[in-house]
């Protein structure tokens, strides 16, 4: 008898968000630690941002340390960047996902860990409330993104590529 069998290359913790896109883990990456705290501002006076060609606005940045997630706004100098929301502070570690369109066409399966609601982009743009999903199941639906306000399951949701 033939049994379906989900294989995966890559896994991450979700990090929900209503307007930005889950990075793909594979994605070109650069990491640090922030040396400065300033508003809306990613500060590591150890970095040359300015020297990666790659770096650009609308890059995803995701706060290693509590979880958080924004995008790049701007390229204030070679040790400052500009974000979406106030997500940094000193001392915090940062992967900055520097294409942020790597995970538009892919998506990921999701495993969810707890029951409850899931509202979620999907590759083809839209936008799904699944109610009542099962903890400890996948959702076979090519996601981009999952959303923070909609989505009631707690735990750490695994995208899965």
């Amino acid at each position: 008898m033939a049994y379906q069998k989900l294989q995966v290359g890559l896994a991450a913790v979700v990090i929900k968000s209503d307007t930005i896109d889950i990075p793909l883990e594979s994605s070109q990456q650069l990491s640090g630690t922030t040396t400065a705290t300033t508003a809306d501002k990613l500060v590591n006076g150890g970095e040359t941002f300015t020297s990666y060609q790659n770096l650009i606005v609308g890059a995803t940045v995701v706060n290693t340390t509590d979880g958080t997630i924004a995008t790049v706004t701007g390229i204030d100098s070679a040790t400052v960047l500009s974000l979406s929301a106030n997500i940094m502070a000193t001392g915090e570690e940062y992967i900055i996902y520097l294409s942020p369109k790597a995970n538009a066409s892919e998506g990921c399966v999701l495993y969810i860990p707890a029951d409850g609601n899931l509202k979620v982009k999907t590759v083809s743009g839209s936008e799904v409330t699944y109610t009542g999903v099962k903890g400890g199941t996948f959702l076979p639906v090519h996601v981009v993104r999952v959303f923070s306000t909609g989505t009631t399951v707690t735990g750490d949701i695994i995208a899965n590529w």
